[in-house]
């Protein structure tokens, strides 16, 4: 069992930034990939950005890239998410997720624990 805490959600101008966070329970951390994904209103959840279990690969959508860094630091458990140059269509409630089945997923149902999730509101 993973227990997935998020945190750094807010209300930022367009043009701004956050940073996410994301704390692990347990001493498995590094064996999970892990993921970004956010959900909009009336919108499916989707992924954003996906991260490998040693970190050294990293998968972006690419209407994030060049603007989004997904980072983990497995000493600490934890996993980020640097959003630079937001827009107003960032706007949506962002999830973190673990997958244990693939050293990086990019879909949805390999992921089998998710946090609660962390608003972000981006206003224009």
């Amino acid at each position: 069992q993973v227990q997935l805490v998020e945190s750094g959600g807010g209300l930022v101008q367009a043009g701004g930034s956050l940073r996410l966070s994301c704390g692990a329970s347990g001493r498995t951390f590094g064996s999970y990939a892990m993921g970004w994904f956010r959900q909009a209103p009336g919108k499916e959840r989707d992924l954003v950005a996906a991260i490998s279990r040693s970190g050294g690969t990293t998968y972006y959508v690419d209407s994030v890239k060049g603007r989004f860094t997904i980072s983990r630091d497995n000493a600490k458990n934890t996993v980020y998410l640097q959003m630079n140059s937001l827009k107003p269509e960032d706007t949506a409630l962002y999830y973190c997720a673990a997958g244990g089945r693939t050293d990086l997923s990019t879909i949805l149902r390999e992921y089998d624990y998710w946090g609660q999730g962390t608003q972000v509101t981006v206003s224009s």
